[in-house]
């Protein structure tokens, strides 16, 4: 006889997926990593085999049958909008990896993970930026986040771009100085942004390589670049207005809340960032409290899956000190 598993979580992003089989308990029984999740690139069945690798290998290596899942809890990267949540809740269903088949964006995971229970508002900004709500009754926030035509700004890839602009402009006259002119291109062994235009144009830097630029410019803001520092408030400023936008459609302007803050640009806990981060949300939403998330964003999955089928809040706890 079969092992069953309450609730199979899986969070994928557009690196890697991490799958965990959940017991009717909160122990977890069996995890597994796989690829990334881009149904964008590969199409829809294609992106679903790569969790289906993950997902044979957690329920082989905890002795489960397929189909003895009580409900699959996926936080999926690139599911952006709800109707892209509804057909991958149907791809998903048609696998039958479990009797109930819940989708969501992958920053619900980052939100829960980070929240004692599925109330706050969750800010990511990793290669983009996106920012999610929730409360108990199942009311959620939420904004497109797929880019410029969204109205979104920021994002790790977003920065590097306009790092960038400030830089090219600054080299040739149009623009203030900075030193974000010397810095970005002196990253890659570069003399100039002319010499890094070029590079880049001509595809002797690989166009996903902007993205280390990121850093670089948060490093020159730190040495007092006053072009750097300002895109740093810029972002900061990004940030607030996300979440107390979503604070105030789930009507938790004025209420202790947890504004959870995750991906690699925010965890990497630049100060000057969480300290004007600190300073605007004080003021727009007084009684917020700021948490970088450090725990695994496959926690969150699967507490939202044990919200989901209604698990005591001694079994939350159990899966939550797996994760510590």
């Amino acid at each position: 006889m079969g092992v069953n598993g309450s609730v199979l979580a899986i969070d994928a992003g557009n690196s890697k997926t991490d799958v965990a089989l959940i017991g009717e308990d909160g122990t977890v029984l069996s995890t597994a990593r796989g690829g990334g999740f881009q149904p964008p690139v590969v199409g829809i069945d294609t992106a679903v085999d790569v969790l289906g690798s993950a997902v044979e290998r957690v329920l082989e290596s905890a002795g489960a049958d397929a189909g003895s899942v009580a409900h699959v809890s996926a936080c999926l990267a690139n599911a952006d909008l709800p109707v892209e949540e509804e057909q991958l809740t149907g791809a998903l269903h048609a696998r039958g990896w479990g009797r109930t088949v819940e989708v969501r964006n992958d920053t619900f995971a980052i939100l829960r993970a980070g929240a004692d229970e599925p109330r706050g508002v969750a800010v990511v900004c990793g290669a983009g930026i996106n920012c999610v709500g929730m409360v108990p009754d199942g009311r959620t926030a939420r904004f497109p986040a797929i880019g410029r035509i969204s109205g979104d700004w920021g994002g790790g890839s977003g920065l590097s771009e306009e790092a960038m602009w400030f830089a090219s402009r600054a080299e040739d006259g149009r623009g203030d100085p900075t030193e974000l002119a010397r810095t970005l291109p002196a990253h890659f062994g570069l003399g100039s942004m002319y010499a890094l235009i070029e590079a880049l144009h001509l595809g002797r830097i690989a166009a996903e390589r902007r993205h280390e630029l990121s850093p670089v410019l948060f490093t020159t803001a730190a040495a007092g670049d006053a072009v750097a520092r300002g895109l740093v408030d810029r972002l900061a400023e990004e940030v607030v207005a996300l979440s107390s936008v979503a604070l105030s459609r789930l009507g938790l302007l004025d209420e202790v809340v947890p504004v959870v803050l995750g991906g690699s640009v925010l965890a990497a806990r630049h100060p000057q960032l969480d300290a004007r981060i600190g300073e605007l949300l004080a003021v727009r939403a007084p009684k917020a409290v700021v948490r970088v998330m450090k725990e695994s964003p496959v926690l969150g999955a699967g507490l939202l899956g044990l919200d989901h089928t209604g698990a005591a809040p001694e079994v939350h706890a159990r899966l939550r000190s797996q994760y510590v």
